[in-house]
């Protein structure tokens, strides 16, 4: 739930912001109770730490535990960094297993012990089950809170069941989960079902077995594709024995889709940690830092590959002019293959039988592109200045970076792969430093050979 992060309204985020400089706290207290807690979690992340403080203390504590789940990681550490011991745990306590499980993630040891101790020991268990998980499993996607019914049960007692328990039914219940006197899942039960049927009628006769279950270790990227290729609310969550340990629904799933887009966006430049817009200036200015530093040997390594040819330019200033074009287009075509290629490693499109497929594709496609912007380019560039020789070489540069551009597009994201580096973090570093390489080194080279 922590991942899908709405947008303050403008005008709610003015007054809001009004209203505390002002002082005018019970207003905004009783205004606060009429609004969702994922908007006011979006209010929150928009206001500065001291303002954003302000407005937790404002904000009624029985709304704590619903909003700290929809902050992103970073805000939502500035805020439980300064809630106290008793008010963390009453806000903690109303937290379902997951949630409950990422919020304990930030704390420091020495907070969560006492937290789960004051849990009652049937909530604390299922906790401790949630944090065994590896992080990014579907184990801690999962929820132990779903409506679970015996195989040979009638529907007449699965309706008495529904009935007594109409005022805790937990979200998605039009699927009920279906065991065996074992625990061990046998498929769902839809509520469709158990108002069509006759009440004498057993479970085991019209439960639907052909739904998929997962394991708790399954990456939570794979759930998310289970859930893109499949109409379902639910899924559940069984141990290697096949026992039911819980279900992942769909609003988890869709949070975690936000999450990765939202991610996808700022490992663009980046930025894939800091989710706070209003973090401290040295922690932003030292995640950027990194990065600035690593482009800026990057730029370096494209200077030094002029420098080499700096004869060429002192006697045809042409080349100076001509020579970013190259490596521009060259940079673009690549990014858009590596954005291709990226894409389908995350949908798991691509395996060993289909890259070498891709990789000539890519290829053909850069040949047709860099023919026809070669000869645009070469056009341009002899009416531009009546030379045939710079003509000859922009058009042959043109094309061997876009060759080299498509090649890198496919190469350098697999690459990473296998390093286990993030190719959405860096891909893009790595590539536009070999287009500009490529570039500079074809188009200055080929000049100093056959102008020279």
């Amino acid at each position: 739930m922590d991942s899908y992060y709405p947008s303050p309204a403008p005008d709610l985020l003015t007054w809001v912001i009004a209203d505390l400089h002002h002082q005018r706290s019970a207003e905004l207290q009783q205004t606060l109770l009429d609004i969702h807690p994922q908007d006011i979690a979006a209010l929150l992340e928009a206001l500065p730490l001291e303002q954003r403080l302000q407005l937790w203390e404002i904000t009624p504590t029985a709304l704590h535990g619903e909003i700290l789940p929809w902050i992103h990681d970073e805000a939502r550490a500035t805020i439980i960094n300064r809630m106290a011991q008793s008010e963390l745990a009453a806000a903690v306590s109303q937290l379902e297993g997951s949630d409950l499980a990422t919020v304990l993630e930030e704390l420091p040891p020495q907070t969560v012990e006492p937290l789960l101790e004051s849990l009652d020991e049937d909530y604390r268990r299922r906790i401790t089950q949630t944090l065994a998980f590896e992080e990014g499993s579907a184990g801690r996607l999962m929820s132990t809170e779903l409506l679970s019914v015996r195989a040979n049960v009638t529907l007449a007692v699965v309706t008495r069941w529904l009935r007594r328990r109409h005022t805790t039914l937990p979200p998605y219940s039009d699927t009920l989960m279906v065991t065996d006197a074992d625990g061990h899942y046998c498929g769902t039960l839809t509520l469709a079902s158990i108002i069509t049927s006759p009440p004498e009628t057993v479970v085991a006769e019209i439960m639907e077995t052909h739904r998929e279950s997962i394991l708790p270790n399954l990456p939570e990227r794979e759930v998310a594709g289970l859930f893109k290729r499949q109409t379902i609310a639910a899924v559940a969550v069984v141990d290697s024995d096949g026992r039911l340990l819980g279900r992942v629904t769909v609003d988890e799933v869709l949070s975690l889709i936000e999450e990765e887009v939202d991610e996808a966006w700022l490992k663009g430049t980046g930025l894939d940690e800091e989710a706070d817009l209003f973090a401290p200036v040295w922690s932003s200015a030292r995640r950027r830092g990194l990065w600035l530093g690593i482009n800026l040997i990057t730029v370096f390594m494209a200077a030094w590959v002029i420098g080499r040819f700096e004869q060429a330019l002192d006697e045809i200033v042409a080349l100076a002019v001509l020579m970013p074009v190259v490596a521009s287009m060259g940079g673009i075509a690549g990014s858009q293959t590596l954005t291709l290629t990226i894409r389908a490693m995350a949908l798991n499109q691509l395996a060993s039988g289909n890259i070498r497929w891709l990789t000539m594709k890519e290829l053909a496609v850069g040949a047709i592109n860099g023919l026809l912007w070669a000869a645009v380019v070469a056009l341009v560039a002899y009416l531009w200045f009546g030379n045939s020789g710079i003509t000859l070489i922009i058009a042959i540069s043109m094309l061997l970076n876009l060759l080299a551009a498509a090649l890198s597009g496919v190469i350098v994201p697999l690459t990473l792969k296998r390093l286990h580096i993030d190719p959405a973090l860096s891909g893009a570093v790595i590539l536009t430093t070999v287009t500009d390489i490529v570039g500079f080194l074809t188009f200055l080279g080929l000049a100093t050979l056959l102008l020279l």
